[in-house]
């Protein structure tokens, strides 16, 4: 998945994209030891996948969230513009390679 998938970075967040064979999409959401302890950690990821919510994925298609220390504190509507935008732009290479 790192190694193969479209890779994008907006904002506060890397996203990684891939083609599946299935059709359920499935996201998976990192926030490692650089963002802050347990509670920044937790409340990264949470606010992610919320955000997720919020925007449209592409059927099959497996996606990684990765947060940098800046989803912390950022305003919420910040987070789902970095994430649509990743999105968008990781659709974009992945059709051009």
């Amino acid at each position: 998945m790192y190694r193969t998938g479209s890779r994008s970075h907006k904002g506060g967040i890397t996203v990684i994209q891939t083609p599946r064979e299935t059709s359920p999409t499935e996201v998976g959401f990192v926030a490692g030891k650089k963002v802050g302890n347990a509670v920044a950690r937790n409340r990264a990821k949470r606010r992610l996948r919320e955000a997720t919510r919020r925007v449209v994925l592409a059927p099959g298609t497996t996606y990684v969230v990765i947060a940098d220390r800046g989803v912390v504190d950022a305003p919420f509507p910040s987070i789902v513009g970095w994430l649509e935008n990743a999105i968008r732009d990781g659709a974009v290479r992945k059709r051009d390679e």
